[in-house]
């Protein structure tokens, strides 16, 4: 699909100041510096359009951006290590879960795994929970440029082994725009 235009729409501290539900939301989650921002950046092919740090936990709110005017992709905070307050990251958390669990026109969650290190076990509960909650996701192997390619099947084995059935699992590299 051809990127025409990517706007960024708001960020919203809670389900209420989420913009209205009028266009399909694909979100993306994952550990604080696992490279959220930079792939959607990467998708919508905008340099700036989410705002992407070497400091874990520069997404503390929920972004929403406009892509084609026909669909929303959302940069949720990360989960896990920050440079911020337990409780900080705790009510990031629960603005996360209470998106995927009440929000109407979410149709998949990506969540984003670092593919240059081993499967963490923040990730694997993380996985489980969604699993739990019947919430629809994709996993995304991320900084795949980083990896060998023997670490990196054992990496892609690893997270199969954690899902019941068949999920989508995709491999992607922002550094290598792939």
């Amino acid at each position: 699909m051809k990127i025409l235009s990517a706007d960024f729409v708001t960020s919203a501290h809670n389900l209420t100041q989420c913009p209205d539900s009028d266009y399909p939301e694909f979100a993306f989650i994952g550990r604080s510096n696992v490279g959220k921002s930079a792939l959607i950046n990467m998708l919508t092919q905008r340099k700036r359009l989410a705002k992407s740090s070497r400091t874990p936990g520069k997404t503390q709110l929920v972004n929403f951006f406009l892509v084609n005017k026909q669909y929303m992709l959302v940069d949720l905070p990360g989960y896990g290590y920050a440079k911020s307050a337990r409780s900080e990251r705790g009510k990031w958390t629960d603005r996360s879960m209470n998106y995927f669990l009440q929000r109407p026109s979410l149709l998949q969650v990506f969540v984003l795994v670092d593919g240059s290190i081993p499967v963490q076990k923040i990730d694997k509960e993380f996985i489980a929970y969604l699993h739990e909650q019947s919430v629809s996701f994709s996993l995304i192997v991320t900084k795949t440029d980083k990896a060998k390619q023997k670490d990196l099947n054992t990496f892609v084995q690893s997270l199969k082994s954690l899902l019941s059935s068949e999920f989508p699992i995709f491999l992607t590299s922002s550094e290598k725009k792939r």
